[in-house]
């Protein structure tokens, strides 16, 4: 390779919860540079979530971390063309990049739910994830499905 390898960017750890995992969730939320807003909606989702699941002794934030390890998916199907034949070639995901795929599948369903507020359906996809169903859980089912079905490709690895 000619080029460096770009120098990975620092993000700082939120300021309520001092964590990085929420400062990349954040990132990920945002539209047009507005982060304020995207904190807004996170924290009073998860304030949402502590109100709804009174049941749990975990607080929120520990119901979202829980979410987001259900929802993070193992393996991918990549295309990889041999020949003249276009395979799905299964392969392990980067841990950075399991953490990305989780987060963004968690977004993409809370915006696509039907609700008032984007705290209300991220909370609602929040809670999804955590009890094992909803839109981003299926997601990774269906990763893990496709993966396993093209399993005899594995051997394409590359």
């Amino acid at each position: 390779m000619r080029k460096a390898k770009p120098k990975k960017r620092v993000i700082l750890p939120d300021p309520v919860y001092g964590d990085v995992r929420v400062s990349k969730f954040v990132n990920h939320l945002m539209y047009d540079g507005k982060k304020n807003t995207s904190y807004t909606i996170f924290y009073s989702a998860l304030d949402l979530v502590a109100s709804k699941m009174k049941n749990e002794e975990k607080p929120a934030l520990e119901i979202w971390k829980k979410a987001l390890e259900n929802i993070t998916p193992q393996v991918e199907v990549k295309s990889r063309r041999i020949g003249g034949a276009t395979f799905q070639v299964p392969t392990e995901i980067r841990p950075d990049r399991k953490e990305s795929i989780s987060m963004k599948n968690l977004i993409l369903f809370a915006r696509k739910r039907g609700g008032k507020t984007m705290a209300d359906k991220l909370a609602a996809e929040i809670m999804d994830a955590y009890n094992e169903q909803g839109g981003a859980f299926k997601r990774k089912e269906d990763m893990h499905r496709m993966a396993e079905a093209n399993r005899a490709f594995a051997h394409f690895r590359f």
